[in-house]
């Protein structure tokens, strides 16, 4: 049906040119809030009565006038009616539903999709430091990350996925040292072990079991190789910096085995460590200096950030001569502008909204062309998981926290996947074990899911072959569950624009599950294997055009879509 829209679209412009000189740049359409008051709604006449200095009805009239002589809303348009104030509902004619079948089994897997138009953009999501297993935190990032590029592929962006990573701060320091006890012999709870809450140094030793897998691969002088970095362990209990590499090469290794099992791959690894390194933080620093946005109090260096909207000042260089951390992170975006990526979009946790204003803040200070609002966030909350109906805290492997490999163990990666999409990132989601497994209506996944393979046990059935179907005479698709059906399909289009603007991959499960609730009514209001062969091919191409979509959507999430369940 997009054919089918792109043409009245191009006759509703033609007819408010005639009534309004260069209101058809402004021709669009929009879904009407009750379905029942048709298929699309323009609000045009609404706009114009101002500036025509007419009654909204009688500019609403002018131009429903025009539109039942326009050519194609002739050929797609059943009726057109005037509603309240002004507002012009279309219903069109079954033929133009009918149309958004032969687009879909014409354009397959691309169907939705827009042409490059070089933009590139970059999506940084996951980002975990290597002190652990990826949580199920990690888990709602990596699947939010991988379906906004997903989204954004779709829509002619040139995409590209990084992982960013500190290496080298107080964090790593506490983890080489707790694998440097358990190296030694020692356990959580023996009297060396650090356990002084108000020491910053210990309160965050590591306990989990995974550090005593790092000792003994350490003290067994193993070698291990990550996606992006690879280290021989020395097996010295004395040599701290031996450990320290090879705990990050370590923990790497076990998150690139996380990721894998998510079926999930990076473009590229960012070391926090080599802006230090690279003097790119001290490059920034002084910038900042230069340009006279910076100013010395208490012994420490601070960045006017009020002047960018923040509502106070921030300290960039402590006292001790460090740099807090909203710095480095001023000049890692730097290095994504200058790699060319006019849109930057991160994922992140909520704990990080405070760093917002003042990353943009830094941004802007440096005065070297980044727009403002650069770069995007989309902030998630963190997931509570119930099993046995009893929440989940404490995972043996982490010690602390349920990783996403026991989530992945405990259902499947497509059902994580799904379940974390299918809340908006900021909401707070309970992720129920028994749930993600059951093999009901009531599981989103297993329901959407089942409508595919529903759909090609249909076409097993029937033997013949799917490619034929897009030639088929679709004019038997005329009742109520089939005309709805064809709408929800000619709505994927529209979605995947939106999801990607509004960087919301949940509109996507949404969708989805709409999609499938319609292809079940409609399954149960008509046999789709009739004796007449017409009305058979009719119906055969509506449900493999719905199986397609369903796939596409799936494909968006990074989910599968199998043919038997």
């Amino acid at each position: 049906m997009l054919c089918v829209k792109q043409e009245l679209l191009a006759d509703l412009a033609a007819a408010l040119e005639q009534l309004s000189p260069g209101a058809g740049a402004k021709a669009a359409f929009e879904s009407p809030k009750v379905a029942a008051h048709g298929d699309l709604a323009c609000t045009a006449a609404l706009q114009l009565a101002k500036p025509l200095q007419l009654n909204p009805r009688q500019v609403a009239e002018r131009l429903r006038t025009a539109l039942l002589a326009a050519p194609a809303f002739q050929r797609w348009v059943q009726s057109i009616e005037i509603a309240g104030p002004g507002f012009i509902n279309l219903r069109l004619l079954p033929a133009a539903h009918q149309q958004v079948v032969r687009e879909v089994l014409t354009d397959g897997a691309r169907y939705g999709f827009r042409p490059a138009h070089g933009g590139r953009v970059i999506v940084e999501f996951v980002s975990a430091n290597p002190t652990g297993p990826l949580h199920v935190g990690h888990g709602r990032q990596a699947a939010i990350g991988d379906a906004l590029c997903h989204l954004f592929a779709s829509q002619g962006w040139s995409v590209h996925r990084e992982f960013y990573y500190n290496d080298a701060g107080v964090q790593i320091q506490t983890l080489a040292r707790s694998v440097q006890l358990r190296a030694k012999g020692f356990k959580p709870g023996d009297p060396c072990w650090p356990t002084d809450p108000d020491n910053p140094e210990s309160k965050n030793f590591y306990n989990g079991d995974y550090i005593q897998d790092i000792a003994d691969a350490f003290l067994a002088r193993q070698t291990v190789q990550a996606d992006d970095c690879a280290f021989t362990a020395s097996g010295d209990v004395e040599d701290i910096e031996s450990i320290r590499h090879f705990a990050v090469a370590y923990l790497r290794h076990e998150q690139d085995k996380d990721l894998r099992a998510f079926d999930l791959k990076f473009d590229q690894y960012y070391l926090e460590s080599s802006l230090y390194t690279s003097g790119r933080v001290e490059q920034v620093v002084q910038r900042l200096i230069a340009k006279g946005k910076t100013y010395e109090k208490d012994g420490a260096l601070w960045l006017k950030t009020t002047e960018y909207g923040d509502d106070k000042d921030r300290v960039m260089r402590k006292q001790d001569g460090s740099y807090t951390y909203f710095v480095p992170d001023v000049a890692y975006h730097v290095t994504k502008w200058e790699r060319g990526f006019t849109k930057a979009v991160n994922v992140q946790g909520t704990d990080h909204h405070g760093t917002i204003a003042r990353v943009r803040a830094g941004l802007q200070a440096l005065e070297i062309g980044i727009p403002p609002g650069y770069p995007d966030y989309v902030l998630h909350t963190m997931v509570r998981v119930i099993k046995g109906g009893q929440e989940v805290k404490i995972s043996k492997r982490a010690g602390s926290y349920v990783t996403l490999r026991d989530l992945i163990e405990w259902t499947s990666k497509d059902a994580v996947r799904f379940f974390l999409l299918s809340r908006k990132p900021d909401t707070e989601y309970t992720f129920d074990v028994d749930l993600a497994v059951a093999q009901n209506n009531d599981n989103p996944v297993y329901y959407v899911q089942y409508a595919h393979a529903r759909i090609c046990s249909v076409l097993a059935a029937w033997g013949g072959d799917v490619a034929t179907l897009a030639q088929a005479d679709l004019s038997p698709l005329q009742g109520r569950e089939a005309q709805a059906l064809m709408l929800q399909l000619a709505k994927y289009p529209d979605m995947l624009s939106a999801a990607t603007h509004s960087e919301a991959p949940h509109d996507v499960t949404f969708y989805l599950r709409d999609l499938a609730a319609s292809y079940h009514s409609y399954y149960d209001a008509e046999r789709i294997l009739v004796d007449d062969d017409t009305v058979k091919r009719a119906r055969l191409a509506l449900v493999a055009a719905t199986a397609q979509v369903l796939r596409n959507g799936l494909a968006m999430l990074g989910v599968s879509a199998p043919q038997k369940m």
